[in-house]
């Protein structure tokens, strides 16, 4: 699979598409509603990126950034090969990628200072101890990070960050975030936990990660989600990543579409086997009425974006 996250311009997200996939969504793109693609790194880094864009009938227009404004690139291609073959690369980062197009640069315009925070001391530390956590959870993007960033501190009619400002400590702290993780070494829990419900949704269970913010939101929103003929569910809110983050062990809610005891708890036993398959311990005692805590656990969660 390839280390990059693709969007689309109807909202689709595709996490680790094969080439064969890039491929398909290249050549997929348009009509309307579906021009282009915007292709990032993961970890995803600031102003780091590549998009195409192609409407039928007509040329397809290709750019790439690599970070500084001076280092954004653009070109045109009259099919879909030279783009694929371009996008590919990329992808990889194969050397001498960029060698086949014909780039030429944009001019980004002056850039635009971002004033320094207007803060205390207090509150400069509680703004960056909130990013912090969230960045802790692993499941953020940066613009979400940025969002958490400019609300915080919000009251009433008071906006101390600015949206500028809040990208600026958003993207300083993911930066660092992304150094740290750089370090870690093999599988971690939360990818264990990955692999545990993606073998749960595999035998026919809804299972999902940092879903909603609480339980009543999951409860009432886990049965629109998943297959169809899925018998049961399995999630954690983000409340849930909050705990799992802090050292607290991670709660699991759980249950059968069917709403009986028997089900729920077959489905709690399913969950702890397949948990403790992907090398991760549970505390449960086999009571429907009572949640599966996934503990002990070293939340490291690498960043996406």
């Amino acid at each position: 699979m390839l280390e990059i996250v693709v969007e689309t311009e109807n909202r689709e997200r595709h996490v680790r598409v094969s080439a064969e996939a890039l491929a398909g969504l290249v050549r997929r793109i348009g009509g309307p509603g579906d021009r282009f693609l915007v292709l990032q790194r993961i970890p995803d880094l600031p102003d780091v990126f590549a998009q195409v864009w192609h409407e039928s009938g007509g040329d397809y227009t290709l750019e790439h950034r690599d970070g500084a404004p001076d280092r954004h690139r653009r070109t045109s291609a009259d099919g879909s090969g030279t783009v694929i073959a371009a996008l590919t690369g990329w992808a990889r980062q194969e050397a001498g990628w960029d060698s086949g197009p014909r780039w030429s640069p944009l001019d980004p315009g002056p850039a635009r200072e971002v004033p320094p925070l207007d803060l205390g001391a207090e509150e400069r530390e509680q703004l960056e101890a909130r990013v912090r956590e969230a960045l802790a959870g692993g499941y953020v993007s940066r613009a979400d990070l940025a969002e958490i960033a400019e609300d915080h501190l919000v009251t009433g009619d008071r906006r101390p960050v600015s949206r500028e400002q809040a990208r600026a400590l958003a993207d300083r702290l993911w930066l660092e975030r992304v150094a740290e993780q750089a370090g870690w070494q093999g599988e971690t829990d939360p990818e264990r936990l990955t692999r545990a419900f993606s073998a749960l949704e595999a035998a026919g269970i809804t299972a999902c990660e940092n879903f909603t913010c609480c339980r009543n939101c999951g409860d009432s929103e886990i049965g629109g989600v998943g297959r169809p003929d899925a018998r049961g569910f399995v999630y954690f809110h983000s409340q849930g990543t909050d705990s799992a983050a802090a050292g607290h062990g991670l709660p699991l809610l759980y249950g059968g579409f069917d709403g009986a005891p028997a089900t729920a708890a077959a489905v709690g036993r399913e969950a702890v086997a397949a948990l403790a398959a992907a090398g991760l311990r549970t505390e449960w005692d086999g009571d429907p009425g009572r949640v599966v805590t996934v503990t002990p656990l070293d939340w490291r969660r690498r960043l996406t974006g």
